[in-house]
C-alpha cells in the first residue's frame, strides 16, 4: 500500500471514479497529463489496485493540481494528503513558483491548511449552440494566442495549446481565441480569453454557430470576469456549478477580466 506512478492502465479505473464523482473528464486529458508531467501524476495503490489518484502539471514558473479523487472507503485516512503532498513536492522541485488549483467549498479549508488562498471563485456555465452555417477556422497565431493567455494567468502555457492543437477548433482573432472541443456529452468552450469584450462577444457567436446543430455547450469561467458572465447570460447560458480558485506560493499576475473560459472543467487550468 502507498503512492506509485500513474500508468495507462490506471486510467480506465480513474475515470470510473470520477464518472461516479459526476465529473466531467475525457481518456485524453490523463493521457496529455501523464506526457506533459508524469513525476506529478500519482495513485496510491492497495494490493496492487489503485484506490486514489492525483494529476498535476507544470508550466513555465506555475503549476496546476487537478484530478485529486480517493475511493470512498479510504476517505479521511490521510491518503488524499500524502498525494497531494507528493505532487506539491514534483511541481516545487520542477520549478513552480505558485500552483493553482479549483475545490468545492468544502474542501476550501484543507487546501488552506497547505498554504493555499482563495483568489476567485469559478462558475459553471451550460447553455446550447445553435443551428447554423459552420464558420471556416481561423488561421491562428499560436504566439499570439499563448501571448493572450499569459496575459490573464501570468504564465506560458504552451501545453494547453500543444494538447488542444490537434483536438480542438480555434477561432480567433488579433485580440482574442477560443477554442471548442467535444466531449461524450456535449462541447466545451475553453480555453477562452480576450483582450476586449466585443472580440468575446464575436467569437463566442463563431463557435456557437459553426456547431451547425443544437449541442450542449459548458465552460468554466471566473467570477472576475463579469462582462463574461453578461455575455453567456445573454446567450441563455445559465450558471449550473460553482468551485474556488485558490493557489499556493508566489502571487500570480492574475487578470481574470481576461479570461473568459478556462481550459479545462478542473484538470489543468
Amino acid at each position: 500500500m502507498g503512492i506509485d506512478t500513474f500508468r495507462q492502465s490506471d486510467i480506465e479505473p480513474f475515470l470510473k471514479l470520477a464518472d461516479q464523482e459526476g465529473w466531467i473528464c475525457d481518456h485524453w486529458e490523463l493521457e496529455f497529463l501523464l506526457r506533459a508531467f508524469p513525476a506529478g501524476c500519482l495513485v496510491w495503490r492497495d494490493a496492487n489496485r489503485p484506490v486514489a489518484f492525483i494529476t498535476a502539471i507544470k508550466y513555465g514558473r506555475s503549476g496546476w493540481i487537478g484530478n485529486l479523487i480517493v475511493s470512498p472507503l479510504l476517505r479521511g485516512q490521510g491518503t488524499g494528503s500524502a498525494l497531494m503532498q507528493a505532487a506539491l513536492s514534483a511541481l516545487e522541485t520542477a520549478g513552480a513558483e505558485t500552483v493553482w488549483l479549483t475545490a468545492s467549498a468544502a474542501g476550501r479549508p484543507i487546501y488552506e491548511k497547505l498554504g493555499f488562498q482563495a483568489v476567485d471563485a469559478v462558475y459553471r456555465w451550460r447553455g446550447k449552440g445553435v443551428s447554423g452555417s459552420p464558420t471556416p477556422q481561423a488561421v491562428c497565431n499560436l504566439s499570439g494566442m499563448m501571448s493572450i493567455d499569459r496575459a490573464g494567468w501570468g504564465d506560458y502555457r504552451k501545453w494547453i495549446f500543444a494538447a488542444l492543437g490537434g483536438r480542438g477548433r480555434f477561432h480567433a482573432t488579433s485580440d482574442g481565441f477560443l477554442c471548442k472541443h467535444g466531449y461524450a456529452d456535449g462541447v466545451q468552450l475553453g480555453p477562452w480569453s480576450c483582450l476586449t469584450p466585443e472580440a468575446a462577444r464575436r467569437l463566442l457567436e463563431q463557435a456557437l454557430q459553426s456547431t451547425g446543430e443544437i449541442a450542449d455547450s459548458f465552460l468554466d469561467v471566473p467570477e472576475g470576469n463579469r462582462e463574461g458572465a453578461k455575455l453567456l447570460s445573454m446567450s441563455g447560458f445559465r450558471v449550473a456549478g460553482s468551485t474556488l480558485l485558490m493557489y499556493r506560493g508566489r502571487r500570480p499576475a492574475y487578470r481574470p477580466e481576461l479570461i473568459y473560459g478556462l481550459a479545462s472543467m478542473g484538470s489543468f487550468g
